[in-house]
């Protein structure tokens, strides 16, 4: 039994799963978060088998200047808990902290964006992404869009590990009432009659996943098929911003914002749905991507590599022109007027799920890094 110290940004829905996951695999797992962001990314605690370290951060957003006592205090914790292996991430905050107190091995876990974006914002940025994976022993990722970034930092090709985290597929299904022909009672119960067409948006309202061009898109499209429906989840930054964009496209009354959903309660909005869209301007393998293809909603993406790597259109979905809002509105049209192939679509969301989107089968996938960093 080797002790594991998994350090993450913040606790997360992915944090819990991969926590979970760690604490059945018969090592002593150690929990430690870098911040605290000002919202709840996770409803439910960590998992009992798993300690959770407390220390000098954790309790409030990371800062620069904090630096220096969050790497004396974390070479503390290194000290007292003495980890055969981190596991650690982002690439520029967690793995960065980690490598810049020496601990050897160190496994780091790229989360998409920080190789994807945040690698590119300055020479500074570059660095730290460059420093933390020359420090480590192995990396993960979730997309070969990731690993090729990582390569170009200088991380051995041979050193990473790819595989799409994937979904729990009892959990995030078509269900038994919808059946994959029939939408579920919300429609219902939101006064929606079989003829109107429901999209669905998931990502947070933060300017990276471009959900103002989404509202911009809808706003085009509703106005020519007044049978257009949006279901928009979650919250942040942009929401003044959107409801202005939807109320001077004058569709705000075609919108609905059930507001942050629990997880336990997000298949049923999947299965509610038409087609699910995404505008985001950078992914590795979506999540709520491949929860939407599990539950067998045909899903509208931008056309970032991320996502090429597991759409083929016409199949599973569409794609649209990456921050064009003329693409995605026509997008959005089409899928409308070819309303009669969503049941095959539905079926072959869910088939690929099946075959890559597994998160029982993909999960072991990690446990290479570990044994490339010498911990089996």
């Amino acid at each position: 039994m080797a002790r594991i110290l998994y350090f993450s940004r913040d606790y997360s829905t992915h944090d819990h799963r991969f926590l979970s996951a760690l604490g059945k695999t018969g090592h002593q797992v150690y929990y430690l978060h870098l911040e605290t962001r000002g919202h709840t990314l996770e409803d439910r605690p960590v998992p009992a088998v798993v300690e959770q370290v407390h220390w000098a951060g954790g309790d409030r957003p990371a800062r620069l200047q904090d630096g220096l006592r969050l790497i004396m205090d974390l070479k503390r914790v290194l000290r007292k808990i003495k980890p055969d292996l981190v596991h650690a991430g982002p690439i520029q905050t967690a793995a960065f902290l980690v490598a810049l107190a020496g601990y050897k091995p160190l496994v780091s876990m790229s989360w998409g964006y920080d190789l994807l974006m945040d690698a590119q914002k300055s020479k500074s940025w570059a660095w730290a992404t460059r420093y933390a994976l020359q420090h480590s022993a192995a990396m993960v990722g979730d997309c070969q869009t990731v690993r090729q970034m990582a390569v170009s930092y200088g991380m051995p090709s041979e050193r990473i590990v790819t595989f799409p985290w994937g979904v729990d597929l009892s959990h995030f299904s078509p269900g038994l009432e919808a059946r994959l022909e029939l939408p579920p009672g919300m429609r219902s119960r939101l006064g929606w009659g079989e003829e109107v067409f429901v999209l669905l948006s998931t990502r947070s309202w933060e300017p990276i996943y471009g959900v103002d061009i989404l509202a911009e898109a809808f706003g085009l499209a509703a106005r020519q098929h007044p049978e257009l429906r949006l279901m928009m989840l979650g919250n942040g930054s942009l929401a003044a911003r959107l409801r202005q964009i939807f109320m001077q496209g004058q569709v705000i009354d075609q919108v609905v914002f059930p507001g942050q959903v629990k997880q336990g309660d997000l298949p049923k909005y999947y299965r509610a749905a038409d087609l699910y869209v995404s505008a985001s301007h950078s992914d590795g393998t979506s999540i709520s991507m491949l929860e939407a293809l599990a539950c067998g909603c045909p899903v509208l993406l931008s056309d970032i590599p991320g996502n090429l790597e597991w759409i083929m259109p016409g199949q599973q979905g569409w794609f649209f022109r990456d921050g064009n809002v003329q693409s995605l509105a026509e997008a959005m049209l089409e899928a409308v007027e070819n309303r009669s192939v969503l049941l095959e679509m539905r079926r072959s969301a869910r088939f690929l799920a099946e075959q890559r989107a597994d998160w029982e089968k993909n999960f072991p996938e990690l446990l290479k890094a570990y044994r490339l960093a010498g911990v089996n």
